[in-house]
């Protein structure tokens, strides 16, 4: 049996202490905040991006280095016979195209999985691939199947403030005014990678039962038989929401009795470079049988 390891980056919300458990290797996604580039969970840690965010500082997100990846792959290649690389969503970043034009060099070691998903759906490919893994399956397999059910997911989310999604160009300085004045907080969604509009609510309460609507939409349509077979799962996110976040947990878990219910993670910097803080955020993923 072939040896292989997953590899991922933070844009999974999986933490470095989190891999070893898992058995996966983490790339730290960096970022550019006044000129000066940091790393996720090494020079800049959650605590730390939020207090930046809050000063007003403008923090953008950046790719990793191609050439520390390919030289990681190396690396790796003297203790592994392959590696599945699981980016964050080509809808997202150029980083998996980026990957995927220079696997080639690896004559199939390096299989790149497109996987068009990002946070706590992008954590369970990693986990369904670790698992495939295990079982025996060669990296072209974990690679085909995480490709063939990418879109076995959907993450739903609200945030707090337009303020960061304006600066972000996702919505016009008008639009983010008249949302402040009126407390409009829109609830976002990504699906094959992509972040956009779901609806418009004036409060919490409104954009938690709209969250729940659309995850009880996709679990008794798109996904009613992988929650007859038992192989989906409910996830929740947050940014420095973490009591909000495992009380919407609990209030899923009583809504959807009989779906298998993930964790509760922070969601990536990368996605929250655009949404601030105070973000609540569910999902539903399709696990691997």
């Amino acid at each position: 049996m072939k040896k292989i390891i997953v590899v991922t980056d933070t844009n999974s919300g999986i933490f470095p202490e989190e891999a070893k458990e898992i058995g996966c290797h983490i790339i730290p996604m960096p970022f550019i905040i006044d000129g000066e580039e940091f790393f996720e969970n090494v020079s800049l840690t959650q605590e730390k991006f939020y207090e930046i965010q809050a000063s007003g500082k403008r923090i953008t997100t950046s790719q990793p280095n191609i050439n520390d990846i390919v030289s990681l792959w190396k690396d790796l290649l003297k203790e592994y016979d392959e590696i599945v690389h699981i980016p964050m969503s080509s809808g997202l970043s150029q980083s998996c195209e980026t990957a995927i034009g220079f696997s080639a060099d690896f004559a199939g070691k390096v299989q790149v999985v497109d996987n068009k998903r990002v946070s706590i759906t992008m954590k369970m490919s990693v986990l369904d691939a670790v698992k495939m893994a295990k079982e025996g399956k060669s990296a072209k397999e974990i690679k085909e199947y995480l490709e063939e059910t990418a879109l076995d997911s959907s993450i739903y989310l609200v945030v707090d403030t337009l303020k960061f999604l304006k600066q972000g160009g996702r919505v016009t300085p008008a639009a983010a005014a008249i949302g402040t004045v009126l407390n409009i907080k829109p609830v976002l969604q990504i699906q094959g990678g992509k972040l956009d509009r779901l609806a418009k609510v004036m409060n919490i309460k409104a954009a938690k039962n709209k969250m729940v609507e659309a995850l009880k939409a996709d679990l008794e349509g798109r996904f009613a038989h992988f929650v007859a077979k038992g192989n989906i799962g409910i996830s929740v996110a947050h940014t420095c929401n973490q009591e909000a976040a495992e009380e919407f947990a609990d209030e899923l878990k009583a809504q959807f009795p009989n779906v298998k219910f993930g964790f509760v993670d922070p969601l990536a910097l990368s996605i929250a470079t655009h949404t601030g803080p105070k973000v609540l955020a569910c999902g539903c993923h399709r696990i691997y049988e």
